[in-house]
């Protein structure tokens, strides 16, 4: 038989190799005709009995990214569309789909002859599994291998024996924290967890397997073997009862039950532990199968797996622009921000000129540089020569001059339209005319910043969010004369610097800061009703959302939202702001000095460390409190959703955003919107956009016009669509650039 997927090489010593080498892909996935291949392989290899044992390896630089989740998207359409037919024949396809790779796996497992996995570079998810199958495991010794079970990042988990095979090979507690975090092991980790056998020199990989097979590795699983023993004892004896009590408050703690999968994997490990090996993988296929039909996995499925992978590709690039190989990249400012962009862009090994108003001023924007891979070198996540490296990529200077050669120029002076004007023209009299100019504003329109521009049709806005280093969404700002090559450079950068891009159309605070200040707002009002402040925090973790309302405004800074005000008004008049809150943000400016993290204190109070921040006692003397039990709390986690989503859907509704990919994928990367909802927009769809609608009306009616529903929503509720349905981005022969 001949493959497509994989090769099959039998040496003199009677040793398979299996090698995984899928065309046309640059990562190997489990397919359905993978599967189907590497089924057949195993019949083939149990069969022949020339064929004492087999190893299997990649022919690509990594190993596998595990299952194509597309697939798992094909299986919940189907589910869908059939359940309403038959539900208990849709679940049962569901079910029997869902145990194909787990059966797949304990047929290889089970087989009669002795597996290797030679693990070469990345091995994620289902490969992974399919590697525990195996009956020896070996790594190569390389930064490039990582291994993971990182399903329950996007709302599913390990599925295809990865629950029991991990637990049964390592103590439960690193079990618990390895598969509901997610968490990536090095090859040295993964031994010293039992998870693999032997490391390897890279070019010894596959030798070291066979040798294995050679030396009478047995053909059968430990959990197979009489008199198996769980490492770590039983999970009814004095080590147990010490985990898992504590263990599900810490789940708790951590979710506040928001991601169904994160408790279908305790369940899995519980109850797979007490039971034989095949009735514990029932067990793990029959939560499995539950956790599918979950609005969670759906979400969390599209939004933070398809989506995010089609916008790093460049969903959004226009077509036919030939693609631009950066050789040099000036940046302007070497603040904070400009400083944080020099870093990322030389970490991509791209040269860097980075201009300040004197040398002195520039060389302090490279040491930040410096401490910050300082610091991965200090905790082993890199090498004193990429520090070296990157560092020599990184020129500072205070002459214009030096930005010649370069590809693009990022902008990142202060706030100051006078300041953008002169750096725009001084930078663009050094600029080759093919050059392309990006300003890095947060406040200012890019439309106005391009009048001062001699080629505005390549002028852009790249906003980058605070810390650069650790952000990763970049919003792409187009003005009203940006052309096609500017937007294809800026994406080029963007995903050149492994950050998410996503393109929205000129506005006052584009899109993210929109939703963000909206955030903030809800949390000022619910101050000023009285709300005690620890339960407005609570309420927004409670949520979903990774940081309260006020601890973020603290992070930006009380000066910064009170100056946004006043700016606000400045333009859009008095009615503008809600004068109570800007009241709120003056107290804490101005008569309490209270101007956040910054000065130590702000709606927290920052002692030195070790202590930990706490809320500032004297909030609770700024306005008359309600009794906690008076507050509805359930209701204090939706208004904070709901006021974000809205926003979203305005939003979408203008204009500014026009791809609800964008606008999901950009309120989790930037903000961390509950992320088990898919985003603003899936929070919606999910809902029900009638349902929602009649939730905002109710909202209104008790807290204002922030809650009024825009009228895209009305309608879209009227004719029953979703905003995957109203805003399709895959629709055929419409063009979702926008202009």
């Amino acid at each position: 038989m001949t493959y497509t997927n994989f090769t099959l090489d039998i040496d003199a010593d009677g040793i398979a190799l299996v090698t995984w080498d899928m065309p046309g892909r640059s990562m190997n996935v489990f397919t359905e005709e993978a599967m189907r291949e590497l089924d057949a392989i195993v019949d083939k290899v149990a069969a022949d009995a020339a064929i004492k044992g087999a190893v299997i390896t990649s022919g690509k630089d990594t190993f596998s990214g595990g299952a194509d989740i597309t697939m798992l998207q094909k299986m919940l359409k189907t589910f869908a569309s059939e359940k309403g037919k038959d539900a208990v024949k849709a679940t049962k396809a569901l079910f029997d789909n869902a145990g194909a790779m787990t059966g797949l796996f304990r047929k290889l497992e089970t087989c009669g002859k002795p597996w290797v996995s030679a693990i070469n570079g990345t091995c994620m998810g289902g490969a992974f599994e399919m590697s525990l199958a195996c009956h020896g495991r070996v790594a190569a010794d390389s930064d490039k291998v990582k291994m993971a079970l990182p399903e329950v990042k996007i709302g599913i988990f390990p599925g295809a024996g990865g629950t029991q095979r991990v637990p049964r090979l390592t103590d439960q507690q690193q079990a618990l924290q390895m598969l509901t975090s997610g968490q990536t092991l090095s090859p040295q980790k993964a031994k010293a967890m039992g998870l693999i056998h032997e490391i390897s020199e890279p070019a010894k990989l596959v030798e070291t397997a066979k040798a294995m097979i050679r030396n009478g590795l047995k053909p059968v699983a430990p959990w197979d073997e009489k008199g198996f023993k769980l490492p770590g004892g039983q999970i009814y004896s004095p080590a147990g009862f010490n985990l898992w009590p504590p263990g599900i408050a810490i789940l708790r703690r951590e979710t506040y039950g928001n991601y169904p999968a994160a408790a279908a994997i305790l369940k899995c490990v519980y109850e797979g532990l007490l039971v034989p090996f095949d009735t514990a993988l029932r067990i793990e296929q029959r939560y499995f199968t539950e956790i599918m039909q979950t609005r969670e996995a759906a979400a969390m499925i599209r939004s933070l797996f398809v989506s995010l992978q089609e916008l790093n590709k460049g969903a959004r690039r226009p077509a036919g622009v030939p693609e631009t190989k950066f050789k040099k990249i000036g940046i302007l400012g070497a603040g904070f921000m400009g400083a944080g962009i020099a870093y990322v862009t030389a970490k991509a090994g791209i040269p860097v000129v980075l201009l300040d108003r004197d040398v002195e001023s520039a060389a302090k924007g490279k040491a930040h540089s410096e401490s910050l891979i300082a610091d991965l070198v200090k905790k082993g996540r890199a090498k004193p020569e990429e520090k070296d490296k990157l560092l020599s990529l990184i020129t500072p200077t205070a002459d214009y001059a030096d930005l010649a050669g370069c590809d693009l120029v990022v902008e990142a002076v202060f706030e100051d339209s006078a300041v953008k004007k002169s750096a725009t023209e001084q930078a663009e009299a050094a600029l080759k005319p093919s050059a392309i100019f990006a300003s890095n504003t947060s406040t200012i329109p890019i439309s106005a910043l391009a009048k001062n521009s001699a080629r505005p049709k390549n002028f852009i806005g790249i906003h980058f969010f605070s810390p650069v280093d650790k952000m990763l969404l970049v919003e792409i700002i187009l003005g009203k004369k940006t052309g096609d090559k500017a937007l294809a450079t800026a994406i080029d950068f963007v995903r050149a610097i492994k950050k998410t891009p996503i393109v929205v159309n000129d506005t006052r605070g584009f899109y993210v800061n929109r939703c963000v200040l909206r955030y903030m707002s809800e949390a000022y009002k619910m101050l000023i009703e009285g709300v005690p402040a620890p339960m407005i925090e609570n309420a927004a973790k409670a949520a979903g959302m990774p940081v309260g309302p006020l601890a973020l405004t603290d992070e930006t800074a009380i000066d910064l939202a009170q100056k946004i005000m006043k700016q606000t008004i400045k333009d859009l008049g008095d009615k503008a702001v809600d004068p109570k809150q800007m009241a709120l943000i003056n107290t804490m400016a101005d008569t309490h000095g209270r101007f956040g993290r910054k000065n130590g204190k702000g709606f927290y109070d920052y002692p030195a460390k070790p202590a930990k921040k706490k809320l500032w006692p004297g909030l609770k003397d700024l306005y008359p409190q309600l009794p906690a039990e008076k507050v509805d709390y359930e209701e204090l986690q939706q208004r904070l959703l709901v006021t974000i989503a809205l926003e979203a859907a305005r939003v979408m509704e203008e204009g500014i955003v026009t791809d609800p990919r964008e606008a999901d994928v950009g309120s989790i990367l930037a903000f961390g919107f509950a992320p088990y909802t898919g985003g603003a927009l899936s929070y919606i769809d999910g809902i029900g956009v009638k349902e929602f609608v009649k939730i905002a009306k109710g909202l209104q009616k008790k807290y204002g016009a922030e809650f009024k529903a825009p009228k895209l929503l009305l309608d879209m509720a009227e004719k029953g669509e979703t905003f995957y349905q109203r805003f399709d981005p895959y629709a055929k022969d419409e063009t979702k650039q926008a202009a």
